[in-house]
């Protein structure tokens, strides 16, 4: 304790104040602060995920204007395009989490070899089986009137008969030895990070259920506290303006208390990583409390919507690589047409030529391909495999150390969320101002 004539003057100082005080603006300014900080919260969840695409006004000369400006500036949703508006942080950079997820994620959950093995491949050959057998008599009438009409329209019935069923007979044989192909090369022709950058990118909804459906509850946590960030940050903000009496204190410290209000929402969602203790309290990132259940959630709609084997079969023959699956089927369905043939390949060889018996050979190989692969667009089946990519993903996802798993949920984000705090510096000072504008300088006397 210090000398009696201290303490005596520190008791006369805070008479002296509370004399003085304007205890009805003092008071008001937590109750401020802690409004605009639910707001800030508030407002800053509709900056992340609304609205899914750009809504604005094109600009002419914008999108020149906005190359000279500073790179964190052109960051924003729709300057670099010409406009003035705004687009979802999160739908905006959908793309850029679906990069992310892979590689912080999902090329962590498993290869391409691995989810294949999941949609298990030989379930996939008897459903091909299935669906094209009743496809083989149109497939070979429409080869054979295309590369030799003659002989086909020559040819008995019975004969033709014969031919369908052959190639009926060797087609478990056939597809068996495409989707064996399909398995070898896999890790060549499937690219898992193109295929979710571009679903990412064409459908940003998706990101944003990625966080809604699993983090409303936390989301929602955030606003609250907001509130109580405010509440307590405007404490000294009161007691310091009280005793300063200048007009521009509060709109900068409002600039303050909105920047901060911002960052620890941010923080309470995503850190610590790890539990520790904070001055004797636990303290844990609020998504990563849940990540257990976060995990099924995002396999939930990584098996339904994003790695299926719909897209997979979309991707192998219509995607970059598309042209190399296609040869890669020819090539291993050769053989199995001159299987097809039988006793009567070299028949065939004599009467029509060597060459044009290769050339139907190829058309049927070609032919096939897009039939073969057809069962993989099939929505329903498609959906009956989705169940084990869902186990494949959230098994792998509730391993994930929690870093990895707090970059990829936050990364996308991390570097436009200057935006959100800058949002929120901006709200503090409007809050600032219109403090003043009701209860003018506190402690003026």
């Amino acid at each position: 304790m210090g000398p009696p004539a201290a303490r005596g003057s520190c008791v006369d100082w805070v008479h002296d104040w509370a004399r003085h005080v304007h205890w009805a603006a003092f008071l008001s300014i937590p109750l401020f602060t802690g409004v605009v900080g639910w707001l800030i919260n508030w407002s800053g969840l509709l900056m992340l995920f609304a609205p899914l695409r750009f809504r604005g006004v094109r600009v002419p000369g914008m999108r020149e204007l906005a190359t000279l400006l500073p790179r964190k500036v052109q960051e924003v949703p729709g300057l670099l395009q010409g406009g003035i508006g705004w687009q979802g942080i999160v739908p905006a950079r959908a793309a850029k989490m679906g990069s992310i997820a892979v590689d912080k994620a999902i090329a962590k959950l498993g290869t391409p070899a691995e989810f294949y093995r999941q949609l298990e491949p030989d379930r996939i050959a008897e459903h091909i089986v299935t669906v094209f057998g009743p496809e083989i008599p149109g497939l070979v009438d429409q080869v054979m009137r295309t590369e030799h009409p003659r002989l086909w329209r020559d040819l008995p019935q019975p004969f033709k008969d014969a031919v369908y069923q052959r190639v009926r007979a060797q087609l478990p044989s056939v597809v068996g030895r495409v989707t064996d192909e399909i398995g070898i090369h896999i890790d060549q022709l499937l690219d898992p990070k193109i295929m979710v950058i571009d679903h990412f990118q064409e459908n940003p909804d998706l990101v944003v259920r990625i966080f809604r459906d699993f983090g409303q509850k936390e989301l929602d946590m955030m606003v609250r506290f907001g509130f109580v960030f405010g509440f307590l940050l405007g404490i000294p903000v009161a007691l310091v303006d009280s005793i300063a009496h200048q007009a521009w204190l509060l709109p900068v410290l409002g600039v303050v208390v909105g920047w901060i209000t911002n960052a620890l929402g941010m923080w309470l969602i995503f850190e610590p990583a790890e539990p520790r203790r904070i001055l004797g309290v636990r303290a844990h990132g609020l998504f990563l409390r849940r990540q257990a259940e976060a995990a099924g959630v995002y396999a939930q709609i990584i098996a339904d919507d994003v790695i299926t084997l719909e897209r997979i079969g979309d991707f192998l023959l219509d995607g970059p690589r598309g042209d190399r699956t296609r040869q890669m089927l020819v090539t291993a369905l050769r053989p199995a047409i001159d299987q097809a043939a039988g006793p009567a390949r070299g028949a065939l060889r004599v009467a029509i030529g060597g060459t044009r018996f290769d050339t139907i050979r190829e058309a049927v190989a070609r032919e096939a391909v897009d039939r073969t692969l057809t069962p993989f667009k099939d929505p329903e089946f498609s959906a009956r495999q989705a169940g084990r990519i869902r186990d494949l993903v959230e098994r792998r996802t509730r391993e994930l150390p929690p870093r990895d798993f707090v970059d990829m949920m936050r990364s996308a984000i991390r570097e436009d969320e200057w935006m959100l705090y800058a949002h929120g510096a901006i709200m503090g000072a409007a809050g600032g101002f219109l403090h003043l504008a009701i209860f003018g300088v506190q402690g003026a006397r």
